[in-house]
Parts: structure tokens; sequence; C-alpha cells
């Protein structure tokens, strides 16, 4: 048997811990010498101090873990359960990841000044897509990013089985339809048919128009400071935009911070 001390180390928790447990009726020691009330602990017990702190680090309250341990799960339920936990934490993890990501995006916003000469005014010729459409609540990256990854995830997945060919690159479009309501669309060029069988995809023609365009280079997620960059040019011209607002990626590979994009923002002829 080890002594608590022992027992501590070798659990890699602190004396005051298994102190807590023991009081608390959590894990009591093998056996507590009756002269001098030293608490004394096995090699056995060591899988059961696993298993407590192992659930109290997934976010378990101590009644919780209790209450766990007394209805004597098997390691079967109790894994299912971690599991279970673990992708919650997970979920949260990458939740607060990508608020962070925000969170700097809003601090570069504040702090670039995209020289107007990045702005280019182009002409952009009429163009028929084909695509998928959905809505979001709002522009905030909550609303859209939900919206947008698995949209253009299933219009990569339905384009084979359509049998449509894009002929150039992976473009969404943003329109605001009303205070509560923005419509987004997941769109290829193609030369198809409008009156074919497309799998359900859409065809969307847009026709030519005026827009200023300005490359972003970096992850989607941090695009806000380059379109507010655009507004900043539109207000500093004078110059009004027209919806469609359109995103085309001109490069995405695996790493996100190789990721290129051009921002296109259609203006208005008035």
């Amino acid at each position: 048997m080890f002594a608590i001390g022992e027992f501590a180390r070798h659990g890699r928790v602190s004396i005051r811990m298994l102190r807590h447990y023991d009081a608390i009726g959590l894990l009591r020691p093998a056996y507590v010498d009756p002269a001098t009330g030293y608490r004394s602990y096995t090699a056995a017990q060591l899988a059961d101090l696993n298993r407590i702190v192992a659930l109290k680090d997934l976010g378990f309250s101590l009644d919780q873990v209790r209450t766990m341990i007394a209805d004597d799960l098997g390691p079967a339920e109790l894994r299912a359960m971690l599991t279970l936990r673990r992708a919650q934490l997970e979920t949260t993890l990458a939740e607060s990841h990508a608020r962070l990501a925000q969170v700097a995006s809003r601090l570069r916003g504040l702090e670039s000044d995209v020289p107007a000469a990045d702005v280019v005014v182009k002409e952009l010729p009429a163009v028929r897509l084909v695509g998928l459409t959905a809505a979001a609540p709002s522009f905030t990256p909550d609303d859209i990013t939900p919206v947008v990854h698995p949209l253009c995830a299933e219009l990569g997945r339905r384009l084979p089985e359509a049998d449509v060919r894009p002929s150039g690159r992976l473009t969404c479009l943003y329109e605001q339809e009303s205070e509560d309501q923005v419509v987004v669309r997941a769109t290829v060029p193609a030369v198809v048919d409008a009156g074919g069988n497309l799998n359900g995809l859409d065809v969307i023609d847009l026709p030519a128009v005026q827009a200023a365009t300005l490359v972003h280079r970096g992850p989607i997620d941090q695009v806000l400071p380059s379109w507010q960059a655009l507004a900043r040019w539109l207000d500093d011209n004078g110059r009004r935009a027209a919806e469609p607002a359109r995103e085309l990626y001109l490069d995405i590979p695996d790493d996100p911070d190789g990721w290129v994009t051009e921002l296109q923002q259609p203006l208005t002829t008035g």
C-alpha cells in the first residue's frame, strides 16, 4: 500500500484533493491507521482515481461523479459518456476559436487601412451560374458561416451527379432580401440549359456589371477588414453598392492561411 503522499504522486493529484475526496465519500482510503489517522491506498485505487479525475476534468460536478460511481457504471457506459462529453467540449472549443478569430478580425478592422490603390474597378461580364440557395438571418459570422460551409459542400456533391462541369471558380453571392433574411448562394459558372435536369441546382443569370474589387488573402472568416475597406472606398468615391455582393475563390488550399479570394462589390450605374 501507499501512504497518501506517495499515492498523490503516482496519481498526479494533490494530497489536499485526496483528503477532500475522502471527506465527501468519493474515494475512501483502503486503510486508515486507527492510532495515527494516516491514510493508505492501494495501486488498484489508481483506476478509481483516474476515473474521478477524468470525469471532473470533463466538466462533471463532484456530485454527478459520485452518482456515476454509485450507479457502478461499466467501462463501456463510462466510455460512451466520456466520448459524448469530449465531443461537446471539442465543439465548444471550436466555437471559442471561431469567436476569437472574429474578435481578431474586428480588431484588424480598427487598425487596418487598405490603400485605395488596392481597390480595382472592373467590368464583370454577364455570366450563367449554377448553384444552391439558402437563407441566413443576418450577415453576422454566427449566422452566415453555418449556412455557407455546408452549402458549398453540398454543391460540390451535386455537381458530378448532375453531370455539370464548372467553367470557372466557386463564387458565393450575398443579398439582403429583408431585414431578417440574407440570401446566400454557392455557385459555379457553367454552360448549361436552364430547362435541363440539374439535380436540384438553380440556374442564375448575372448581368454584366461594373464592380469594385479587392483581393483578400487568408482565411475567409477573417474577411471583415477587407469588406470594410471596400465600404470605405465606396464612401470616399461617392459610389453606391448594388447586389449581390460576390466572393470569388481564386485559390483554396488545405491551409486557410493560403486562401486567396477576390471580393467583388457591384456598383450602381446611377
